[in-house]
């Protein structure tokens, strides 16, 4: 163990200045692995954006997400063509699924808008988000009780409502089965969720009641101005393959249809473009509007984008500090190339000489 004295003395050994820049490479290095690892646990903590991970353990699939504006006037049609359109090019670019249950890819489309609910208690107007597809592969809400629905089902009387809407409804949580009316059609609770918080998801909508339906529920029976995301995972066998072909097969005009590579955004690749963009990325002719998710996921992008700043710099102070070192060390060396050399030349002799001597204990067993 050592004692304050020996700690004294070895500190002598060097200069305040020396102590101090060690002090600054420690201390930064401290820093940067702090941040990375609140940044990695951001990432992992962002759900929505990490269906192709969940999709495939294999790294190989990709969750591209479209945003469109209401001329646009995507529907079911120009849906069920894309997908047509998608099976086409993954026959022509030869990929196929492991086994016949195995499907390739995955999608998803919604749009926001308003319903109102109503029980034998009370009545409720509440953002609502209408859903078609595998929503809840690409959006898996932390359920409270019952369960998920699909936007592939036949029947389109099932919602998913929060905590506050079941309280507001009907004095309780435990209200999975329980009817209420949507433009007087019984629907039925699936499940109820439980509304995530903090300042982001706050401010991106969440600070107050979203139920989410089907998509023919709200177009028919609430307000909405038609489907405004489309999501898909999908094989991505080379980089950018998925983004690519998911952005040419809708063939829509740029400025009414923006296009997200999830499954890469928040890499370094995509923080260092979000950085090229500051002061300009809020500055668009996009009549886009954006569902609370992508809106926390734009929010992190510019938090982690900081951050991946201050990881740089704090890697850059101790290797500019360690290069200034290492000139001062080259400059003050009191040795040559030659006379390495001829200690290496020196050590070799002598492991040939320990050989020797070993290999001459051995000879007569």
């Amino acid at each position: 163990m050592w004692n304050m004295n020996k700690i004294r003395e070895w500190l002598r050994c060097f200069s305040l200045k020396q102590i101090l820049l060690s002090v600054v490479v420690a201390l930064c290095l401290l820093l940067w692995c702090g941040l990375t690892v609140f940044s990695v646990s951001k990432k992992n903590g962002l759900a929505d954006q990490m269906a192709a991970g969940r999709w495939s353990e294999e790294n190989d699939a990709a969750q591209i997400t479209c945003f469109f504006t209401e001329s646009a006037q995507i529907d079911k049609n120009k849906i069920r063509g894309f997908e047509n359109q998608l099976d086409k090019t993954l026959l022509e670019a030869s990929i196929t699924a492991p086994n016949e249950k195995a499907r390739l890819w995955a999608d998803a489309y919604s749009g926001v808008g308003k319903v109102t609910l109503a029980s034998g208690k009370a009545s409720l107007e509440a953002d609502a988000i209408g859903i078609g597809g595998d929503f809840f592969l690409f959006h898996p809400l932390q359920l409270l009780n019952g369960s998920y629905f699909s936007g592939n089902d036949l029947m389109y009387d099932k919602i998913i409502v929060d905590e506050d809407a079941a309280w507001q409804l009907f004095g309780s949580n435990d209200v999975v089965g329980m009817q209420v009316t949507i433009g007087g059609i019984p629907h039925y609770i699936a499940g109820v969720i439980r509304r995530e918080d903090g300042r982001f998801n706050e401010a991106a909508g969440l600070d107050k009641t979203v139920v989410y339906v089907s998509y023919e529920t709200l177009s028919e029976l609430g307000t909405t101005e038609g489907i405004n995301t489309y999501e898909v995972v999908m094989p991505n066998p080379v980089e950018d393959f998925a983004y690519t072909k998911v952005k040419e097969q809708f063939g829509i005009d740029e400025r009414n249809m923006w296009v997200v590579e999830n499954s890469s955004r928040f890499g370094m690749k995509g923080l260092l473009t979000v950085i090229s963009e500051f002061g300009m990325r809020s500055m668009n002719d996009y009549a886009i509007h954006y569902p609370y998710w992508e809106n926390v996921a734009r929010g992190w992008e510019d938090v982690l984008a900081f951050i991946l700043v201050l990881q740089i710099l704090f890697l850059f102070i101790p290797a500019v500090i360690a290069a200034v070192t290492l000139v001062v060390l080259w400059k003050r060396k009191t040795w040559t190339w030659r006379t390495v050399w001829q200690f290496l030349i020196a050590c070799k002799d002598k492991l040939a000489e320990r050989f020797q001597k070993e290999k001459s204990k051995w000879k007569y067993f």
